[in-house]
Formats: structure tokens, C-alpha cells, sequence
């Protein structure tokens, strides 16, 4: 490489002995780098592809996505689809399918839901009464009843759901919208995922993963408990030595790019390092809560006596602050993966569905709703695409030997809320127990497709060439779901 530097002008600029200095980049580099986006080699940038250009297929209607994902596979017939005929039914075999094995075997009768179900709003959408908090936002939100999956296990399901196949390997919908959609905030990183305390999802980073995507796609892991890892200055570097040390490698760098015009690979290297540097600075703001009046915290429950709930409240606030910085795509979690102990860390009621729900309900019930109500009286509903998902549902009847429900793919519920979406629609259905998806069956690529024609794009156009095909999320399937669309 052709040395550039003046070695006075060089040896001014450090003022400190060979050895110092070496030192003192070494420290440097580990102030301002990101783990996660040194330990990969494709940040290759897409010359195609330029953030911010106006580079959609047609005006979108929303301009970033907050995605709320329930892990476990949150009961459909408990929470958002009334079915009358499990009352009416209840005890009674499942008509055709009495001897129906599910995922973890023999199935009992049918079991109607342990709680109520209350009209609201205007629409008189009717929503279990362990959601009151929620039933207030009945009228804004798009409900997808007709919704099934291609798997019927946890791990699969959770990464079928977010990347439209169910073997890892494949971006998640936030890392495809990164590359489509690029920053508005270039101190913050494009697509952020907030994990429960609780723990990671089913097949944990799997479901904000950039696949084959260039890395600076993936989602950055933070929350309310954890700021952005490995972004914190060394103790004892001075200002004036991070800066000395940055300057001087940016030169050594920019110098390199210049002399390897092709290096593609340094090129985002080096911009992932300069994200890093300006999140020092931009991450932290974001991440002080504390800053919120005391009424904030009180309406999204951060100072609840149950932890839990308290939790995931504080990570709802920070999903709504990363939201009004232009944060392309949040995924916020409830809840995580099973670690073997059915019910108590996620929505996977297979034995106790009622003390489960009773435990998992209030902690999602107010936080989530006071996210939708701030989002909507700030405006940002406006310009902001809201989904709530889980991997797929459960049986209309109770596991043998249980109180509780089995894993059922063949039908569950997802809804959209926000810019451009029609509130108070219910499209599809399940059957009259809520066993099989029966009108207007909805794919997991349906929901996409959708989401990506919200935000401007056409899902078939939307591709990356990858192993001698132009994949897609929506793989090879998908239809816009128009009834739903403003």
C-alpha cells in the first residue's frame, strides 16, 4: 500500500511514542466497533440499491414498521376469533377428527375458552376480556383469521413467520426492508430487534438474521436492560485519543479504499465502524428512559409491581422512541423461547392454558396498548405499518390428559394496524371451532406481500440473486391482501 502520510504532519497528530500509538488505535477500534458486524464478511454493498432515492415501485403508505411478535403461538380463539360453538360444543369430540393426533399427541374434546368475550368499538369486534386494554384499539386494526403455516413446530414456525421459510438461512422481513428501504437516521441502526427479559424466540437470532443479505442488514439486538453491545468507550480513552485514533484511521482506511477501488467489502466495513462511532452518541439519548414524564411511564406500566410486565413495558417505550427517530424496522418481542417449561416463559399453553394466559396477558394487555395510543395521538401512526404475529395457533380442543391446547398450523390470527391500513376489517376465517383456516385462507407470503406493497413495493420485484435464483421474502407465492388496504 503507497504511504500518503507526511511524517511530521503524522508524528504532530499523535504525539506519543509507536508503541502508544498502537495502543491507543487498538483501544480506539474497540470503543466504536460492533461485534456483531465484525464477526461477518458480507457487507458487501449492492450497487442496484441506494437508501434514500425514492426507489420504490409505487407511493407507499407507511415509511417504517413496528412489528410485535408473541412467541409460543398465542391461541387464536382465546384472544381475538370468538367461536360460539366451542360454548355451545364444549366437552363434545371434535366432529371428523375425534381421534385427531396433534403435535404432541392424542387430542380430548372440545374446550370452549376460559374467559369472555366483549363487542368494541364501534364495530363491535368481540375480543377476549383479557385484553381490555387492547379492545379499545378494535376499530384500527386489520384482523387476519384465516391465517396458517407450513410447520407445526415452534423453532421452524418462528422462522417461517419472519422470513417466509421455515429453514434458517433466509433474511427476516426487517432485513429485507432495510435493503429496500435504506436509513433516515444515519446516527441509528435501520432495523433494531428488542428480545424479551425472558429471553431470545424459538431459534433465537435466526428471526433477524440477513441471511444471504450483505450483514449491515441484520437487525441490531437492544433493549430497555442492554444497550447496543460492545458500543461503551473504554474506560481511561480520553476524547482527545478516541479522536486522534479515529482520525488517523480513517486516513489509513480511506487511503486503502482509494488504492482498491473494488474492495467493496472494506468500503462497508468502514462505514459500519463510522455508524458505530456516531452511535456512541445517539444510542445512549435514545435509550434513557428516564427522560419520559412520570404519566408515560404510569400509562405503559414500567413501574407495575410484576417485573415482567414492568419489562416489557419499558421495552414498548423504546421501541416507540426508536420509532420517532426514524428506525426503519423494530421488532418487539413478548415472551420467548419454551426452555422446556411449557407455558411459563411463552404463549405455549399445552397444559394449563388458563393460569398460563392469565400470566402472559397482562404483561402484553396495557403495554401494547399504550405503545398504539402514543404512537396514534403523536401522528407517527400515520406513516408507521403496526403487525402483530405469532408462529401459528392452537387446537380448538384440550390436550389429552390436560387443561390445556396443542400446536395447530392449519389455522391462527395476525392483524395490521396503521398507515395504510382499513381498521375494523375482519378478513378470513377460521371454520366455527376455530380448527382450520376456511375463508379467504391467508399465507404467510399473502401477509407479506401486503406488508411490502404497503411500504412501496412490488413483492415480485423485490429480489436478491442469490445461488442462481432472484429470492424474495415471499419466495414464490403471495398475493396482496386488497380488502384489507385503504
Amino acid at each position: 500500500m503507497k504511504h500518503h502520510s507526511d511524517p511530521a504532519q503524522l508524528s504532530s497528530l499523535l504525539n506519543v511514542s509507536r508503541r502508544r500509538f498502537l495502543g491507543d488505535v487498538t483501544t480506539g477500534l474497540a470503543g466504536v466497533g460492533l461485534m456483531q458486524m465484525l464477526t461477518k464478511q458480507a457487507f458487501a454493498d449492492d450497487p442496484a440499491w441506494k437508501p434514500g432515492v425514492g426507489l420504490s415501485h409505487h407511493t407507499p403508505k407507511a415509511k417504517r414498521v413496528l412489528q410485535i411478535f408473541c412467541p409460543g403461538a398465542a391461541s387464536h380463539m382465546d384472544l381475538w376469533e370468538y367461536k360460539p360453538a366451542l360454548e355451545k360444543y364444549h366437552g363434545k369430540p371434535l366432529p371428523g377428527e375425534e381421534n385427531f393426533r396433534s403435535f404432541q399427541g392424542q387430542n380430548g374434546n372440545l374446550m370452549k375458552s376460559p374467559w369472555g368475550f366483549h363487542p368494541c368499538g364501534e364495530t363491535g369486534k368481540m375480543i377476549s376480556d383479557m385484553l381490555p386494554h387492547m379492545g379499545q384499539h378494535a376499530d384500527k386494526i386489520a384482523f387476519l383469521h384465516g391465517m396458517h403455516s407450513k410447520t407445526n413446530t415452534h423453532g421452524p414456525g418462528c422462522v417461517f413467520m419472519n422470513t417466509g421459510h421455515e429453514t434458517e438461512g433466509f433474511p427476516s422481513a426487517g432485513s429485507w426492508m432495510s435493503y429496500a428501504l435504506g436509513s433516515e437516521n444515519e446516527n441509528l441502526p435501520t432495523y433494531v430487534a428488542i428480545p424479551d427479559i425472558r429471553g431470545e424466540p424459538p431459534n433465537g437470532k435466526a428471526n433477524w438474521a440477513n441471511g444471504f443479505l450483505p450483514a449491515r442488514h441484520q437487525a441490531i439486538v437492544m433493549s430497555h436492560q442492554q444497550p447496543i453491545r460492545n458500543l461503551k468507550k473504554p474506560d481511561g480513552l480520553t476524547s482527545q485519543e478516541e479522536a486522534t485514533s479515529r482520525r488517523l484511521l480513517n486516513r489509513f482506511n480511506r487511503n486503502f479504499a482509494s488504492a482498491n477501488p473494488g474492495e467493496s467489502d472494506l468500503q462497508a466495513r468502514i462505514a459500519a465502524y463510522e455508524l458505530a462511532g456516531r452511535m456512541q452518541l445517539s444510542a445512549p439519548e435514545v435509550s434513557d428512559l428516564e427522560s419520559e414524564s412520570q404519566v408515560v411511564h404510569q400509562t405503559y406500566g414500567t413501574d407495575d409491581e410484576n417485573p415482567l410486565k414492568a419489562s416489557y413495558a419499558r421495552n414498548c417505550l423504546l421501541a416507540r422512541r426508536l420509532l420517532e427517530r426514524d428506525v426503519r424496522y423494530v421488532n418487539l418481542y413478548c415472551a420467548s423461547r419454551a426452555s422446556g417449561v411449557d407455558g411459563l416463559l411463552n404463549w405455549d399453553a399445552h397444559k394449563t392454558l388458563k393460569s398460563d394466559y392469565e400470566r402472559h396477558c397482562p404483561i402484553f394487555d396495557q403495554p401494547t396498548a399504550a405503545l398504539l395510543s402514543d404512537l396514534e395521538q403523536s401522528g407517527l401512526l400515520d406513516e408507521t405499518l403496526v403487525l402483530w404475529t405469532t408462529e401459528f395457533g392452537r387446537m380448538p380442543t384440550h390436550q389429552q390428559g390436560t387443561s390445556g391446547r396443542d400446536h395447530n398450523p392449519d389455522g391462527f390470527t395476525c392483524w395490521m394496524m396503521g398507515a395504510g391500513v382499513q381498521g375494523g376489517v375482519s378478513y378470513g376465517a377460521t371454520d366455527e371451532f376455530g380448527r382450520r383456516a376456511e375463508q379467504n385462507p391467508t399465507s404467510v407470503w399473502d401477509f407479506y406481500a401486503t406488508v411490502q406493497h404497503i411500504l412501496g413495493f412490488n413483492h415480485e420485484q423485490l429480489t436478491w440473486y442469490h445461488n442462481g435464483l432472484n429470492r424474495r421474502l415471499t419466495d414464490v407465492h403471495g398475493k396482496v391482501i386488497q380488502e384489507i388496504l385503504t
